[in-house]
């Protein structure tokens, strides 16, 4: 028995991190959410079914104070690096946090395949986007209900946290990466992890192998 693992990485403990684990049969087995670091290592830590498990994490947004409104408005939306008359001082281009990728890496020693996405990115290739504002509670609400009624996900009636809605993205994606690699592309890769995404977006009945 396979188990795909999604976990929609924060950039800080301000914020919260989602957890969704669903298996074979498009079964949700747990979510969950951790704050700090130290919460996600003790669940990998204590997690039993690691080696049968698949996991995508997504990239964390780099939060970092900036000096300057403009730099903070720039830094997710333009490609400025490669500009010699912006100097890129503070790190203030870096798009995603290494937040976590150490110990991630420890666990790819210890026998778990891990992938990284783009949550956003993600989102948009398997139709899952909506034309609300990110976060807000029409866009979460928007997300739970195409995942209960067209991915077959089995969801609760009360909204679930966006945290662990987008760790279900997650899950879909280690699936579809298991089953149709054909429909798997490598993007990029981030600290020594491929960063992929799906060509196509997967029918919908793709996880009733």
């Amino acid at each position: 028995m396979n188990y795909f693992v999604g976990l929609s990485l924060a950039s800080n403990s301000a914020a919260d991190t989602g957890l969704a684990i669903i298996d074979e049969y498009n079964t949700l087995i747990k979510t969950d959410k951790f704050y700090t670091m130290n919460d996600i290592i003790y669940f990998f830590d204590n997690y039993s079914s690691l080696k049968q498990s698949k996991i995508c994490i997504s990239l964390a947004w780099d939060r970092t104070m900036l000096n300057g409104k403009w730099r903070v408005l720039s830094k997710p939306y333009q490609l400025v690096s490669t500009n010699s008359n912006m100097p890129n001082i503070d790190n203030w281009t870096q798009r995603y946090s290494p937040r976590g990728c150490d110990y991630f890496k420890t666990l790819e020693q210890r026998g778990a395949e891990i992938k990284r996405f783009e949550l956003y990115l993600t989102r948009q290739n398997m139709k899952l986007n909506s034309c609300y504002r990110e976060r807000t509670p029409a866009d979460c609400k928007f997300l739970q209900q195409t995942l209960k009624i067209e991915w077959g996900i089995d969801l609760p009636v009360n909204m679930m946290p966006m945290s662990q809605l987008e760790a279900i993205v997650g899950a879909i994606l280690a699936k579809e990466n298991t089953y149709n690699k054909n429909n798997i592309k490598t993007i990029s890769t981030f600290k020594d992890f491929d960063v992929i995404d799906v060509i196509n977006c997967p029918q919908k009945t793709f996880m009733l192998y």
